[in-house]
């Protein structure tokens, strides 16, 4: 029976359901920590509806507290085929030592190597050629900007935040450079957002601190990837995208010892969960470095992860897979089926989750 049951789970079918549109959060709250937070409490098999500010009170003292501190650039672009004048829109992913940056394109007609793009800000002001020097696999290209600027201070002027096409079509405000960004964002690298680390101000962190909750930050450079649906039926014929991380040995030894005192590990988010779990498949947790393409469904045994802060996610990702293996799977279907009838707000500006 317990086969038959993990056989039905290994089914994209299984992780569908049906969201009204008009509970897709656009904006985000004016202050982060006033978020609805829905309490999944694994144990006594309950849900209790609570905010983000309830945090410090929900977990112990002796609890260490997760963040993933990758910050987002502003990785989309938009231009014009300098020669034709065509519309070009794109998305830069990353750059090596030698200053050549990977992108991908779209536009009408066929870019030509050596041809150049002319990126532009959002005022139109400010514009810099961007030359394509060869096709990549997965539709990429490398290309150099025809500028001395470093890449990242380049994108502070000419990129744009790279919202998911659900928050108004991909289109950004000036505001969601702050807005989409954590509070505890230092280490460029990400093109999305670590969504669960948006509801944390100072204020809410400080309280946490003064309440005794231990504070670990490791990174994670979440990818495009982790909004790409699955396309297949099964969940084992799904190619999962990469995504580099890290961990340092002093964040393993302070987790280490707060376990190890009867503390838990409390993740914020599942790219907190992945460097967690990705650290730790020797079976204990250690320090580590590079990609990972770890793809967490049934009936994976979670090592390093005791609770889990998470936003509400797409139907049939790798992201709502993720959390019904750690939360169980049919109490996370009746947490969803409960948000969905409170009028939630969902995914990456909406509210949050805390599975205990």
């Amino acid at each position: 029976m317990e086969l038959l049951w993990y056989a039905f789970m290994a089914e994209i079918d299984h992780y569908d359901y049906e969201l009204p549109k008009e509970l897709i959060a656009q904006q985000p709250l004016a202050q982060r920590a006033d978020a609805r937070m829905l309490v999944v409490d694994r144990q006594q098999q309950t849900l209790e509806h609570c905010h983000v500010r309830d945090l410090p009170d929900l977990l112990s003292p002796g609890d260490a507290l997760v963040l993933n501190n990758t910050r987002v650039i502003p990785a989309r672009l938009v231009g014009y085929r300098t020669q034709t004048g065509g519309r070009w829109t794109g998305l830069f992913l990353s750059v090596d030592e030698n200053g050549l940056w990977q992108v991908l394109g779209q536009t009408r007609g066929k870019l030509q190597v050596g041809e150049t793009v002319t990126l532009q800000d959002a005022t139109g002001q400010n514009e810099v050629p961007l030359r394509m020097l060869a096709k990549l696999d997965g539709g990429a290209w490398a290309a150099k900007p025809e500028s001395d600027v470093p890449a990242f201070k380049l994108l502070d002027t000419v990129g744009r935040v790279p919202l998911p096409p659900y928050i108004r079509d991909g289109e950004m405000v000036e505001q969601d450079r702050e807005t989409y960004q954590t509070v505890f964002a230092t280490q460029p690298g990400a093109v999305a957002a670590p969504t669960a680390g948006l509801h944390f101000t100072e204020s809410i962190l400080d309280r946490l601190q003064k309440s005794g909750v231990q504070q670990c930050h490791v990174t994670l450079h979440v990818g495009m990837g982790t909004f790409r649906p699955i396309s297949v039926a099964a969940l084992s014929q799904h190619q999962m995208h990469c995504e580099w991380g890290s961990i340092e040995e002093g964040v393993v030894v302070e987790l280490n010892s707060s376990r190890s005192s009867g503390g838990r590990i409390v993740a914020v988010g599942t790219t907190s969960v992945r460097v967690l779990e990705t650290a730790s498949k020797t079976g204990s947790l250690q320090s580590w470095q590079g990609e990972t393409d770890l793809f967490i469904r049934p009936p994976y045994q979670f090592k390093s992860v005791d609770a889990l802060m998470t936003n509400f996610h797409l139907p049939k990702s790798t992201l709502l897979v993720l959390v019904r293996t750690f939360g169980g799977d049919e109490l996370i279907q009746r947490a969803y089926d409960e948000a969905i009838r409170e009028s939630y707000r969902f995914y990456s500006y909406g509210d949050a989750m805390l599975i205990l």
